[in-house]
């Protein structure tokens, strides 16, 4: 099974790359790379021992079954639906796309051409998360009456703080992960929604802080803190936490708590070192799984719509300054 990457742009792109790579696929091959930025492209291809490809076009008409798509937000519409004329199956970075439309015209194609659109949430795929859905769905913590979910993180910089290429800030960046964890452990959809965001920490044009509050078709309330308020000397990039409040008990969560400290001299610098189960790792296989079985995926283009109507809902709300029903479009 041969797959391509399609623009280096997100971080994580670096990430998959590996464990495209890695010893739990020996039948699987990063086999072709595209990016916007040549010289980033050459040196992935050169790093990952892959063919770098200028055209999209040509990259495409290669024998690539399935494509990793980590380009800016904004891209995300063009190379999806690209690929899916293709043939190629698809993995595409959070969130899905810059605008409701553009979402539910990838979702279209991707179902048109008969190819699998799954979305990069891959924080689904880590084992306490599975055991906390586990727990909630037995009932141990009786009816889930409130979730409180943080996804801080440091400000990332480029693109992700030019809104024309990412769609918005903290927002955009991080309200989807918790969105998506919620929509997955409950079942449930969001019924109305109230944000505020502003700008407190960096001198940019979006926001990089807010409080998003929520109220589900159940009655459950929900908040979620997607701040970019980790400074840079944090030892990681964020954190992913969820409290859990049910009327028999609660459950409190950190998602990426098991790591060890490393006091690095080297670099000057704390470092949290993980040793847990890697979620970007889980996240590929269960994509290679889904494109060899034909099964339907994990984290479906809906999945991605879902959370997306979420994030505009948030951006109307702090302008309107009042909360909202939410908006949910057919597809």
């Amino acid at each position: 099974m041969k797959v391509g990457i399609i623009s280096f742009a997100h971080m994580h792109a670096q990430s998959y790359a590996k464990h495209l790579l890695n010893l739990n696929h020996p039948d699987v091959s990063l086999s072709a790379i595209w990016d916007e930025d040549q010289q980033r492209g050459e040196a992935m291809a050169t790093q990952y021992q892959s063919d770098y490809y200028q055209d999209l076009d040509a990259f495409l008409q290669t024998d690539i079954e399935a494509v990793v798509i980590c380009s800016e937000n904004a891209n995300h519409k063009l190379h999806v639906t690209k690929a899916a004329r293709a043939k190629k199956h698809i993995l595409c970075e959070k969130p899905i796309a810059t605008e409701i439309d553009d979402a539910k015209e990838m979702i279209a194609v991707c179902r048109e051409e008969d190819v699998t659109l799954q979305v990069a949430y891959p924080v689904r795929f880590s084992p306490v998360i599975k055991r906390v859905k586990e727990i909630v769905t037995s009932g141990q913590i009786g009816d889930v009456v409130a979730i409180n979910g943080t996804n801080h993180g440091q400000m990332p910089g480029g693109w992700f703080v030019d809104k024309s290429l990412s769609g918005g800030g903290a927002a955009t960046d991080h309200i989807v992960h918790i969105m998506d964890l919620v929509r997955w452990l409950l079942n449930d959809e969001v019924k109305s929604v109230y944000a505020e965001l502003d700008t407190r920490f960096y001198d940019i044009e979006v926001e990089d802080c807010g409080i998003v509050s929520l109220e589900l078709e159940s009655g459950v309330i929900v908040t979620i803190d997607p701040s970019w308020s980790r400074p840079k000397t944090f030892p990681t990039w964020g954190d992913v936490t969820v409290e859990i409040t049910g009327t028999k008990g609660n459950l409190s969560v950190d998602a990426l708590k098991q790591h060890s400290l490393y006091y690095n001299d080297a670099d000057q610098q704390v470092q949290q070192l993980p040793w847990g189960s890697d979620i970007d790792g889980k996240l590929i296989d269960d994509f290679i799984d889904c494109v060899k079985s034909g099964r339907d995926p994990s984290i479906s283009g809906e999945d991605g719509l879902r959370t997306l109507e979420v994030v505009k809902a948030a951006y109307r709300s702090a302008h309107q300054k009042q909360s909202l029903l939410l908006e949910r479009v057919e597809i």
